[in-house]
């Protein structure tokens, strides 16, 4: 590959900042959580067209693709443009749709996570072109869809039906600008308990599904302490996140309670090793608990639906790997 000038990278990084920061401010104004989506990636489409990529494409499930040279490697960019909702918006200081910005920051639902990151790709996009930078390789950057939901069921579609191959992503998710080689995973747990209804003047006549599920929280508790640990990612947590009963009324015994468990995963940790820590818990047989992974099938905004298990890999990537130094040379640089 040719010598990189950092410092016109730099200088012409310098000059787009009154464009970076307007593109930036036009995502925010834009409501996109999970599934609601569309009117942010059309945006993002038109600034990749405006600032000159080679070809864009929206794929079925709502993802958007800008494409810089034609080569033989390549080499992809993520950001998710989805967001979670705002909740109350009368706890906010300002709206979250318009935001604010100073010298150093810009502020508003979805900046950080993981807005900004896009506003960054598409102008990078940009100055690889003012720059001629093109070689050998294929540049795609990335709006994906319903990460807030399901955090690696975009890359899982793209991946499994040969959108595209890259020979790495990189992703643009907040680190204060620091290189992270490896992220823990993720899988979603459900654990349910069964009763028997009665009238709640008589609750001995029934069996009480919430009883039943109170010892299973006190030893999940425990059991967070005591998962495995990992010398670079840290330990396997776990943490209960959800509760559902079901009763037909505030006056009866209820016959049905269930959980939900964020459940991080380590080096070494497994979605099976994960769920049979939890089935061999002491209250989970004693109360014939139901334990099994959460199951995501929501459709795009564009009505497409592609189901998947809520497991999200742990992935760790060597120190001393290509891409690991690549990103370090550059950093310094």
């Amino acid at each position: 590959m040719r010598d990189v000038d950092y410092n016109q990278i730099l200088e012409k990084a310098e000059a787009y900042k009154p464009e970076i920061s307007r593109f930036l401010r036009d995502l925010l104004a834009i409501p996109s959580e999970s599934c609601q989506e569309e009117k942010v990636i059309l945006r993002i489409k038109e600034e990749m067209e405006k600032v000159g990529f080679d070809r864009t494409e929206i794929d079925e499930m709502g993802n958007i693709y800008g494409f810089i040279g034609n080569g033989k490697t390549v080499i992809a960019m993520d950001a998710h443009i989805d967001t979670v909702g705002v909740g109350k918006i009368e706890n906010w200081d300002y709206d979250p749709y318009e935001g604010f910005e100073d010298d150093e920051i810009i502020v508003g639902r979805g900046s950080s996570d993981q807005t900004g990151g896009m506003a960054a790709m598409v102008y990078a996009g940009k100055i690889i072109k003012d720059l001629g930078l093109e070689d050998d390789y294929t540049l795609v950057v990335t709006g994906t869809v319903q990460e807030e939901d399901c955090d690696g069921l975009c890359w899982q579609y793209i991946l499994d039906n040969e959108k595209l191959k890259p020979e790495f992503v990189v992703s643009t998710e907040s680190t204060s600008c620091r290189i992270y080689r490896g992220h823990r995973g993720r899988m979603e747990i459900k654990v349910s308990t069964s009763g028997i209804s009665c009238h709640g003047s008589a609750p001995e006549r029934g069996e009480n599904a919430i009883f039943k599920m109170a010892p299973i929280l006190i030893e999940l508790e425990q059991l967070n302490h005591e998962l495995k640990d990992d010398a670079f990612l840290g330990k396997g947590t776990l943490t209960v996140s959800e509760i559902f009963h079901s009763s037909p009324s505030r006056c009866a015994v209820a016959d049905g309670c269930s959980i939900s468990i964020d459940r991080r995963l380590t080096i070494g940790e497994t979605p099976e090793s994960a769920m049979d820590e939890i089935r061999n818990l002491p209250s989970v047989k004693n109360a014939n608990a139901l334990v099994e992974m959460y199951d995501y099938a929501k459709p795009s905004y564009t009505g497409f639906t592609y189901p998947t298990e809520a497991f999200f890999p742990t992935w760790l990537i060597e120190e001393d790997h290509i891409v690991t130094q690549s990103l370090v040379e550059s950093y310094k640089s």
